[in-house]
């Protein structure tokens, strides 16, 4: 029975002890702490000039016996400065001979880097080395708190806490009165090394909500205070059709302040596991960054194996063998006008980032970069002053497209070969301007030159529809090599009026040789050297307006021309199309001279481009904006347009180039207020068909919810078939609170062209200012993983101060 007694008058008072540390943590902040800048000195200690061993103090009476200076406060509490730390309480007792210092009632204690002690009684030495606290908390700069019912400072670089508690989530609610913390560890002894940067717990509860979750007699973290540390980070929980439960547990080893290992194995109950290593390195001018994954398995795939229509999951095919990815570069920026740097980056399967959920595979780390489902691998410096620009890379692509889907089974999708994709060696690209005006304008050279190597044939639109016959067999042969050396001359100069019209005259002059090899034989043709040249002279004009509107707002509207007269940009049927493959028509590009990208493609002939921009400004910065415009030539540009996939007699234009007159083009952006804003592209042809569309809106209501909805739809090819890729998708993503900190989320893809949701997922978010947790629904429709359609169940969880399991670079010195 006494026993009993002396654990529950034990409990008492550790959570008497524990409640008035929490008590004293919600108390305000002196004016003083507020208005100081982190990691400065107080300004009135430079106003006094203290010297290190000096004390202030203000009180309502104070007195001396001996070396022992007293205070006590009445109506304010005492107010000591030393060492660039604060001190305030209700009694303080300071001793110069032994240089410790005491202080009782509503203590309160802030260090030179804002770091606040809380304490009902404390004691320090002149060092600030050991120390004693009764009903001790300290709030640390980045919001976590850590309370204990005492607390000694063994050195100065470790303290003991007795009955502690420790949260990285606010204590206190918007009144300033104490509240259960969301997260929080409970331990009987704490140790805080700071020499280690860790926090040592025993007996350790933690607690979500208030409500003990799990006991443990053992615990660390690092310091909240510490950007990085070794430990493991948050676990990554979900499930899949083909892999089942899966858990990923990273593991970060912090080797040096510059220096990393991240390792994280992936659990699987369907499949064997799969080993995640990332290693990333600062230098003192650049970074290395290294991914890698590896396991050894069979595949893993969805196949109707009765016939009856019906997939069965999971079904294992093909050798055990290794399957592998790395992902890697490095970037050096050294003092200078060059920089350089490299991306290495391939796997050993097409769908591996897709079975194993690889995090954020596709990323853009060097000085070119492939899109979605492509990686590339090159090596590039640059040089860069005021006046000139010089680039030279090499790169290869590795592509992980579906070329053509298989209606049975993903798991027999046919892949784009990699063959067909050029090895680019090298990519020269050089600018340069001079120092001065040349004819009063700006004067521009540029030069460009690439070579491309091809291992497998392949034709348009690489190779031009109208030199390869329909009937003509290509099956086996080699790649068409090419090369390419290009310079350019480009000026330009500006007038204006003074009824504020803007005038622009230009010159452009280009010239390009070309040397191809391999061409199939059935041309006749061997290697083959090809020169050409174009020049352009023209003049662009605009007349911006503005009218003042009532209420502060106004309306500008600006009227666009352009009229430029070239030669014939000679379109040889030999040369490759490599870099002008695709192009965007919008505003910017509508008023170039050259308005494909790239150097393989070029206009000529006589253009006129007329467009309007409209712009109307109203209060606290909303805007809305609207730009229509079209081009005409003289003549049609045959050698724009491609075969359609689905019928190779047949040709399309999908640039809006090739007629006498293009596509309109129509793009606006709207901001009605700082919670909304979107905006909008279309191109539209001559009887009105849109021929590709894309829009987006997002907005944002109350503290947290926001929605995003997006569309995008390609129309270009004209023919339905199976090598038809026009599409049209919807968007949405969204989130929204409904009582306190939880809510609902949903996101999903929808296929309109296939009537399909791709990708959906509906879940239960809570969010609040210490973590964030999610718990839903998702299901995958994509065709490109074997695995074919999916759903389960997945579970996010992001923590404050125990850190992330990210692939990101940040935290490296």
């Amino acid at each position: 029975m006494r026993a009993e007694g002396a654990v529950s008058r034990k409990t008492l008072l550790r959570n008497r002890l524990l409640a008035g540390a929490a008590a004293l943590a919600c108390a305000p902040l002196p004016a003083f702490a507020q208005t100081t800048p982190a990691g400065s000195t107080p300004p009135a200690v430079q106003a006094d000039g203290l010297t290190p061993d000096a004390i202030y103090i203000e009180a309502d009476t104070a007195g001396r016996q001996g070396d022992v200076i007293s205070a006590t406060g009445e109506r304010e509490r005492v107010y000591a400065r030393f060492q660039g730390h604060t001190l305030r309480g209700r009694a303080v007792t300071y001793d110069i001979a032994q240089g410790i210092g005491t202080a009782d009632g509503d203590v309160e204690l802030v260090d030179p880097e804002r770091n606040t002690v809380f304490a009902s009684h404390l004691e320090l030495d002149s060092d600030l080395r050991a120390g004693v606290a009764v009903d001790f908390a300290t709030r640390l700069t980045n919001g976590a708190s850590l309370m204990a019912a005492t607390a000694v400072r063994r050195s100065e670089n470790v303290n003991e806490l007795n009955y502690a508690l420790f949260t990285p989530c606010p204590i206190c609610d918007d009144a300033g009165n104490p509240k259960t913390p969301s997260i929080s560890i409970q331990a009987e002894k704490v140790v805080q090394d700071e020499e280690l940067r860790a926090i040592l717990y025993r007996n350790a509860v933690f607690k979500v909500g208030g409500v003990p979750v799990l006991w443990t007699p053992f615990f660390a973290h690092p310091d909240p205070t510490v950007e990085r540390a070794s430990g493991f980070l948050v676990p990554i929980f979900n499930y899949d059709d083909g892999r089942g439960v899966s858990v990923e547990t990273p593991y970060l080893h912090v080797i040096s302040p510059s220096e990393d290992w991240l390792i994280s194995p992936q659990f699987n109950t369907r499949v064997v596991p799969f080993l995640n290593l990332q290693w990333r390195r600062r230098f003192t001018n650049g970074t290395i960054v290294a991914r890698g994954g590896y396991t050894y398995a069979q595949n893993f795939g969805n196949f109707d194996l009765n016939g009856d229509g019906s997939a069965e999951s999971n079904v294992d095919f093909g050798d055990r063998t290794s399957r592998s990815y790395f992902l890697g570069y490095g970037r050096f920026d050294p003092a200078g006008p060059w920089r350089w740097g490299f991306t290495a980056e391939r796997t050993s399967d097409k769908t591996l980032f897709d079975r194993y959920d690889i995090i954020d595979p596709y990323q853009d780390n060097g000085l070119y970069y492939g899109d979605q489902r492509r990686l590339i691998s090159q090596v590039y410096a640059e040089r860069q002053t005021g006046r000139s620009y010089l680039s030279v890379a090499a790169f290869s692509i590795q592509s992980l497209r579906v070329a053509r889907f298989n209606d049975v089974t993903p798991a027999l999708n046919i892949f784009e070969a990699d063959g067909t994709l050029p090895l680019v060696a090298p990519l020269i690209d050089a600018r340069w301007e001079p120092s001065g005006p040349v004819l009063g304008g700006r004067l521009r050279l540029r030069g460009s030159a690439v070579s491309l190597y091809r291992d497998e044939y392949f034709g348009s639109p690489v190779l031009r529809p109208e030199i390869i016959p329909t009937t003509a067999t290509t099956f086996g042969l080699p790649g068409v090599d090419s090369r390419r050396v290009s310079g350019q001359l480009d000026w330009r100069r500006s007038f204006a009026s003074p009824a504020g019209i803007r005038y622009e005259p230009f010159v452009d002059g280009r010239v390009d040789v070309y040397s191809v090899a391999d061409l199939p034989p059935v041309l006749g043709l061997e290697d083959e050297t090809i020169t050409r040249g174009r020049a352009t002279v023209g003049l662009d004009v605009s007349y911006p307006l503005i009218r003042r509107l009532s209420n502060g707002a106004d309306v500008i509207i600006e009227p666009l021309g352009q009229i430029s007269v070239s030669t014939d940009p000679d379109l040889d049927f030999r040369i490759p199309v490599e870099d002008a493959q695709t192009l965007e028509l919008d505003e910017s590009s509508l008023f170039r001279i050259d308005r494909f990208p790239g150097y393989d493609l070029l206009e000529g002939g006589v253009r006129l481009t007329a467009g309007v921009r409209t712009t109307l400004r109203w209060s606290e910065g909303r805007t809305a904006s609207l730009f229509v415009g079209r081009s005409m030539r003289d003549a049609e540009q045959d050698g724009f347009r491609i075969p359609i996939p689905d019928a190779p007699n047949r040709l399309y234009d999908p640039s809006g180039l090739a007629s006498q007159t293009s596509d309109w083009v129509v793009q606006g952006t709207f901001q009605p207020s700082d919670r909304i804003r979107g905006w909008g592209h279309a191109t539209v042809d001559g009887s009105g068909d849109i021929r590709r569309a894309e829009m987006a809106v997002d907005g944002r209501w109350g503290r947290r919810n926001l929605a995003t909805a997006s569309y995008i739809v390609d129309r270009s090819n004209p023919l339905d078939g199976p090598l038809n890729r026009n599409y049209e998708f919807v968007q949405l993503a969204a989130q929204q609170f409904v009582a306190g900190n939880w809510g609902v989320t949903v996101a999903g893809i929808a296929d309109l062209e296939r009537d399909l949701i791709t990708r959906s997922e509906v879940g239960v978010v809570f969010d609040d200012d210490c973590f964030r947790i999610e718990v839903g629904y998702r299901r995958d429709n994509t065709r490109v993983s074997p695995t074919g359609p999916s759903d389960g169940i997945f579970f996010r969880l992001n923590l404050a101060t125990f850190g992330g399991s990210g692939y990101g670079s940040n935290g490296l010195r």
